[in-house]
């Protein structure tokens, strides 16, 4: 007999399942490297691409850096003004205020692929359409409900900080100036006002295009497809596509395991480059209080898992207290 509250279990996906998300992953973007080459030397140089690229990583490790691993789960400490630049380079990714995006974040590590999670992909029959549903409701699908209850109860820590909230605040500043730089800076670049609308076109609209579908495939597809390392209380997996392209997110059962941890790649192979910038800051003396798992505490819950026990619940103790620390209980 199950213990009372035991963790629910949901299927495996099935291969079939498996390719048919695979495919709807590869082929629109397959689709934009076909057009990036066919308006090669027309409408995208070598102007658009450093633009375009260097607006990803920028944006991109706002939210990897800065919305998730410092804000969400403070995985480690730095000085207020990379706060402040972490926090607009986040917003520059149009994701949402850094207080929503925590807040919504925290509510899915704790109930994470259960009837409350924000944007869980499990939840909807087995089979292709299950499957497939799941996936546009854990992808897109949940950004047009509405807000779950007393969201902000899971941010009253980062309410309190007037740094933190005045960010939170000028979102759509921050959304203004990350289209301004790309057009202003592919516009200085190439001398012309032809150069600028397509550093508007590339450096902005397509980069938010390719930031916002990068991430949310970290609620889809690192929730169906790929290798669950440790045996967590969800259904999230580790994906190497997911993990190099999203800057060290795929790791996402690695994450889910050690949700407080500054870095997601914990084997030398899992390319985490998010965790590689969080190191140089240390280094550099910009940041510190890394938090990341013993050797043995990952060897540990490993073992465990290798055993396919069922996570007792102590693997959530960790959740639990980055919850209640947002509320004011610890």
């Amino acid at each position: 007999m199950d213990r009372p509250n035991a963790p629910r279990r949901f299927p495996r996906a099935s291969r079939l399942q498996c390719i048919v998300t695979l495919l709807v992953i590869l082929i629109p973007f397959v689709g934009l490297v076909a057009a990036i080459a066919s308006l090669w030397g027309w409408a995208f140089t070598w102007v658009e691409l450093t633009v375009m690229l260097g607006m990803y990583f920028a944006t991109g490790f706002g939210v990897t850096i800065g919305y998730h691993r410092l804000f969400a789960h403070r995985s480690f400490d730095t000085i207020r003004p990379i706060e402040l630049l972490l926090g607009v380079l986040g917003s520059m990714s149009v994701q949402g205020p850094v207080l929503k995006w925590v807040a919504i974040h925290r509510r899915h590590h704790q109930y994470s692929d259960g009837p409350d999670d924000p944007h869980s992909p499990t939840h909807f029959g087995g089979g292709v359409r299950g499957v497939l549903t799941g996936f546009w409701h854990a992808h897109l699908g949940w950004m047009f409900a509405a807000d779950p209850p007393n969201l902000s109860d899971y941010v009253k820590d980062l309410r309190a900080d007037r740094l933190i909230r005045v960010t939170s605040k000028l979102f759509p500043v921050w959304v203004l100036l990350g289209l301004i730089i790309p057009t202003a800076l592919a516009g200085l670049l190439t001398m012309s006002w032809t150069g600028a609308l397509f550093g508007l076109l590339w450096g902005g609209l397509v980069r938010i295009f390719l930031v916002h579908h990068v991430t949310f495939s970290i609620n889809s597809i690192c929730h169906i497809w790929g290798r669950r390392r440790f045996e967590v209380h969800d259904e999230s997996r580790n994906n190497f596509i997911c993990g190099v392209l999203a800057l060290g997110e795929g790791w996402h059962n690695n994450h889910h395991a050690f949700p407080s941890s500054a870095r997601h790649g914990l084997a030398w192979w899992e390319i985490d480059v998010s965790y590689i910038m969080i190191r140089l800051m240390t280094m550099t003396g910009l940041a510190w209080q890394l938090r990341v798992p013993a050797p043995d505490a990952i060897r540990a819950k490993q073992n465990r898992s290798e055993g396919r026990s069922r996570p007792e619940p102590s693997d959530l103790d960790e959740v639990r207290l980055e919850v209640n620390a947002a509320e004011g209980k610890v």
